[in-house]
């Protein structure tokens, strides 16, 4: 398994912007599809956004298509998520996960066996 740590959560208004990393470690960083998942107040786990171990490939939720964007760095052992036009909606407790890159791009949470700990966006209305 890779150990990972997400940061870059915090406080902003509606509109605003955020940008979270999830830094890997442990084992060769582009061999792992990566996601981003979310946990909103009173709320199940839901995926937000995938990408291949490569960076070639991506799926987004429909909730968040247009305003995230996913990317990746290899050579950092980092994984990104740029936040625009935030809404109250997106608050949540942001998670990031891995799985084995041969299995493909998935959105469902039992597939995926690394995660992190979780940071916490806060969107103010």
């Amino acid at each position: 398994q890779v150990q990972l740590v997400e940061s870059g959560g915090g406080l902003v208004q509606a509109g605003g912007s955020l940008r979270l990393s999830c830094a890997a470690s442990g084992r060769t960083f582009s061999y792992y599809n990566m996601a981003w998942f979310r946990r909103a107040p009173g709320k199940e786990r839901e995926f937000v956004v995938g990408i291949s171990g490569s960076g070639g490939a991506t799926n987004y939720a429909d909730s968040v298509k247009g305003r995230f964007t996913i990317s990746r760095d290899n050579a950092k052992n980092t994984m990104y998520l740029q936040m625009n036009i935030l809404k109250p909606e997106d608050t949540a407790v942001y998670y990031c996960a891995a799985r084995p890159d041969y299995y493909g791009l998935s959105n469902r949470q039992a597939d995926f066996n690394s995660w992190g700990q979780g940071t916490q966006v806060t969107v103010s209305s």
